[in-house]
Formats: structure tokens, sequence, C-alpha cells
């Protein structure tokens, strides 16, 4: 098949071109850049913005499946660039996939769509969208990630969506290089009591469960159509004990200097208030209400839907997981 990826220069956009290649795919990428690296794999790189509709109109024209990988993720900025990105671009992509008869459209969204800064603790794909929210980014996926499920239509475009919790893994140079970078700097703190389990889910693993989830739209279009689903590891961790395991791979001493989730979350408060007055929206704060609170609860999830309806298992463990990724940090070394 004929087959486009959004964001395939990205962390797990790579990974999925990659495992596509693998099966045997002719594989399309569509980014802001070029790719020679993937070039040389034989996958052709067309360069656009999502926000680009003609841009996204020809990546997307002659294939039978879309992989929309591609979003702009944080937690701060502005809220028309989180909107252009993340929803406008969507918006491209289902239109497109209509005008060009796609098959399917997997789309990457993110469980925080159902996190309202309260506990979550094996919630299932039951748990609704919040009334309110605490970051630009779960708002616009959770808009682009509804528009992606009514656009599910029998016998002309079948859509679902995929939550993959905390991607990590090798190659990453995003989560795991800025923990490093905080705890190399004394600035990183465990935020609450530092029992707080989450679940996370290794690259290769979300990767195959978007590849997955293409074939079961097919063999089960009434059954996976127009749904979403968490994809994990499966077991939650105690996330501060993982952290300090990572940073553990560094040769660095496990985080120790604690802050109550309560002082963070209103830490987070003054300097989003402080950081909008002086107008340094491209600026990150140090903490924002939203990272206080994913850090500080619990967040994992029931990912039984995805075991039955896509035949999803995590097939690399963690441990495994973390062997390759103590190669990885090894090698940057």
């Amino acid at each position: 098949m004929s087959v486009l990826v959004t964001g395939g220069g990205g962390f797990l956009g790579r990974y999925l071109v990659e495992q596509l290649l693998q099966h045997g795919e002719s594989v399309r990428v569509l980014g802001r850049q070029r790719y020679p690296d993937l070039e040389r794999l034989g996958v052709e790189c067309i360069q656009g913005d999502l926000r680009d509709a003609s841009a996204v109109e020809k990546g997307v024209k002659g294939c039978d499946v879309v992989y929309h990988v591609a979003a702009i993720a944080g937690i701060w900025g502005l809220w028309s660039d989180y909107y252009g990105i993340n929803v406008e671009g969507t918006d491209n992509i289902i239109a497109a996939c209509k005008a060009w008869n796609v098959e399917r459209l997997v789309y990457c969204s993110s469980p925080s769509v159902t996190f309202d800064g309260t506990d979550q603790k094996g919630v299932d794909e039951k748990a609704p969208y919040p009334e309110t929210w605490l970051a630009h980014y779960p708002h616009s996926k959770s808009i682009a990630e509804q528009s992606v499920l009514a656009a599910n239509r029998p016998g002309t475009l079948l859509t679902c969506a995929l939550r993959p919790h905390l991607i990590w893994g090798p190659r990453d140079q995003h989560l795991i290089p800025r923990l490093i970078a905080r705890a190399k700097t004394g600035k990183l703190r465990v935020v609450g009591d530092g029992k707080n389990l989450v679940d996370m889910v290794y690259v290769e693993n979300a990767a195959s469960a978007h590849i997955q989830a293409a074939g079961a739209l097919l063999e089960s279009p009434e059954k996976v159509g127009g749904k979403a689903y968490f994809i994990t590891q499966g077991a939650p961790v105690r996330l501060w004990d993982w952290i300090n395991d990572i940073l553990a791979l560094e040769g660095l001493p496990p985080i120790r200097k604690r802050v109550s989730a309560n002082v963070a979350y209103y830490a987070g408060a003054m300097m989003e208030t402080a950081y909008k007055m002086v107008g340094r929206m491209n600026e990150e704060p140090r903490m924002t209400r939203f990272l206080a609170r994913q850090l500080a609860t619990h967040h994992y999830f029931d990912i039984s839907a995805a075991r039955h309806d896509l035949g999803y298992s995590p097939k690399i463990s963690t441990e495994e997981g973390m062997r390759r990724l103590a190669d990885d940090l090894a090698s940057r070394r």
C-alpha cells in the first residue's frame, strides 16, 4: 500500500516509518523540513505545513492509509499556534482524505484529552472530555480527536484515534534529555508525595499499535471505526522511581528534594500570570498548573479495548526498553 505519515521525521513518526518499511509499504512523509536519511531509505518526503491545505492535499493524494502523527506539543504557548496546527491542520487532513478517497485514517491523540487535573486510576475510554482545561495542548488535541472520530463513515473513510501515554525510548530528543538537563542543573523536584502511579509506553510499541489499528479498521470497521484507544505498557510505574531509574542510567543521583502538589500548582499559576503579563508566551515557565498536576497525580489506564479490538500488546517490555535506552544514552556520551 501507499501510506502517508505526517510528522514522520519526529520521534514516534520515525519508528512508525521504519516499521511500515519493514512491512513492505510505500511510505511518504509530510513534514516541515526535508529528511535526507529517510529519503535514502526510499521514503518520499514532502515539505509542508499542516495549516497549508494545498501541501496537505499533495501529501495525501494517492495514499491508501494516513497516519496523522504530527502535532505541536507542550505545556505553554499561544492558543493560535496549537489551534492552527493541531485543529486546523487535522481538519485539512480529514478534508484531503475525503477528497482523495483515502480508505483509513489513524490519528495519534493523547490521554491528556481526558485529564481534568485529578487522579485517573485505571480509567477506560468512557472517561469524558473535561469541561475546563489547564493547557492548550490537551484542549486542541481533544477538538482534533473528536473531529477525526466524527469523520468515520463506513464505505467512505474509516477513522480511529490512539492515545499513547508518555512515549519514551532511544532517540528521544525531548522528554528524557530535558529530564537529564534539569537534574544536572538541580532544578528537578519531586512534586507531591512521590507515590503517584503513571502509565507510559515504549516508542516501538506505540508505533506498532498504529499499524495494528489500521489493520483492525480494515478487518473490523464496525468495531473499531470512530473509536479512541488508550495505548500503554499495560503496567503502571511509580513516576518518580522511574525518573530516578532514568537518571541512574546517566550516573546521576536520585531526586531527593520535594515540593508539595499544592505549592507547585499555585507556583505554576503565578508563573503563568507573570509570563502572560510580560508577553513571554514563547518562553516556557519552569512550572505550570498542568505540569504540576501531571507530576503529582495518578494517571494510568485500562487498555482492555486496545487488546481486544486491535490485538495490541506491548511486545517490548519496560525492562528491555530500559536496556535499549541505556545503550542509546551511552552512545551519545
